[in-house]
């Protein structure tokens, strides 16, 4: 740190992403991307016109995105923000919204960077412990005295929590704010976004880094009372005006209206998570049931970051977590099948080598996805 820096973020705990190696190929399966193209309808949107049009500032009030999203996901336009990358907007929202009066409530095994916002921003916080079988515990969060967010489908679990669940949070305490960050929830549960209406406590934040294959591009997008989005424009023209490129608009615009190629590809993903599931059971793993683009999965004995390690040198990246209750667990990521298979060969020759535990026994403990 420099003697310069200011002594609000004395405390800051930066967000680690998932190691970017460039110094071979890898089968990449440790940061929730995907190797397959986009909808056609993005390539199509880059036109000679809208790159002519570079010089001049995009739309800070992101309209025409807007209005796409309100389209597709049945609210008012008024209803949407967007930015650069969900990520962006949850940000955004926790600067809104949370400050050190009021504690702010997640889950202790969930998406790393609610903790880091907090850090930073100096915004009190609780975690509150999963289940015994890694579900959220719904009852402590309705029952929490303070702001509650919550990523559903969970990360890195991958367990889907009900909507009905989650509408009981919002529910309990009218005057505390519940984000719901559905970054996968394209690939399995029920999106909260029709309880908006209902709930002027509730932002369900979206990607389209994930199902839509845009995490190179970097689009995230908000829905909630319009008072709310009023809110966080507020604060967002207090700092970037011109968040959205037009380029991003437009390929945002495209990706969203391109339902057909979202459900192909979700379908896919199902039947491949399904297969991955059963092949890393059958090596003794256990599996806990996934409704995302990636598994957790328990490896059947030894040391995990080892294993993780022992992969990396056969050319295969997956996530470790060096954190209680999970640090025997690893998150891989839903390749395509030659990714996958990839990914199993490797794993049958780190575990033939010992490199981190024995060979597998005949099968192990599979829950379904």
């Amino acid at each position: 740190m420099s003697k310069f820096l200011s002594n609000r973020f004395k405390n800051m705990q930066p967000y680690r992403p998932g190691i970017q190696p460039h110094d071979r190929d890898y089968v990449k399966l440790n940061a929730n991307e995907t190797t397959l193209s986009p909808s056609p309808k993005v390539r199509a949107a880059l036109t000679d016109a809208l790159v002519d049009g570079l010089g001049r500032y995009a739309d800070p009030y992101c309209l025409d995105f807007r209005r796409a999203v309100a389209q597709a996901m049945g609210v008012a336009t008024e209803e949407v923000f967007v930015g650069n990358g969900s990520d962006e907007v949850l940000a955004i929202a926790f600067h809104t919204f949370f400050g050190d009066e009021v504690p702010v409530a997640f889950p202790d095994i969930t998406y790393n960077f609610y903790r880091d916002w907090c850090t930073t921003f100096d915004v009190p916080f609780c975690e509150i412990p999963l289940l015994e079988d890694f579900s959220v515990d719904v009852d402590a969060l309705a029952a929490f005295d303070g702001h509650v967010v919550l990523v559903n489908p969970n990360a890195p679990t991958g367990m889907v929590v009900p909507r009905e669940a989650i509408e009981r949070i919002m529910a309990a305490r009218s005057d505390r704010l519940v984000i719901v960050d559905e970054a996968y929830i394209d690939y399995g549960g029920e999106s909260c976004v029709p309880l908006i209406g209902r709930h002027r406590n509730l932002i369900v934040v979206q990607t389209m880094s994930k199902s839509r294959h845009l995490a190179g591009a970097h689009i995230g997008f908000a829905i909630a009372a319009s008072e709310l989005i009023d809110d966080m424009r507020d604060v967002k023209f207090s700092v970037n005006p011109f968040n959205v490129s037009a380029l991003t608009s437009a390929i945002g615009i495209a990706a969203i209206e391109d339902a057909e190629h979202l459900e192909a590809f979700v379908a896919e993903n199902a039947r491949e998570r399904e297969e991955l599931a059963r092949e890393l059971c059958r090596r003794g793993f256990h599996v806990l049931p996934s409704s995302t683009n990636f598994v957790l999965a328990k490896i059947p004995k030894g040391d995990a970051a080892a294993l993780t390690g022992a992969l990396k040198e056969h050319g295969v990246l997956v996530r470790h977590y060096d954190q209680n209750r999970i640090r025997d667990w690893l998150r891989i990521t839903v390749g395509t099948a030659t990714e996958n298979a990839a990914l199993l060969q490797a794993l049958d020759a780190c575990l033939a080598q010992g490199a981190c535990c024995p060979p597998h026994p005949a099968g192990g403990d599979c829950a379904e996805t």
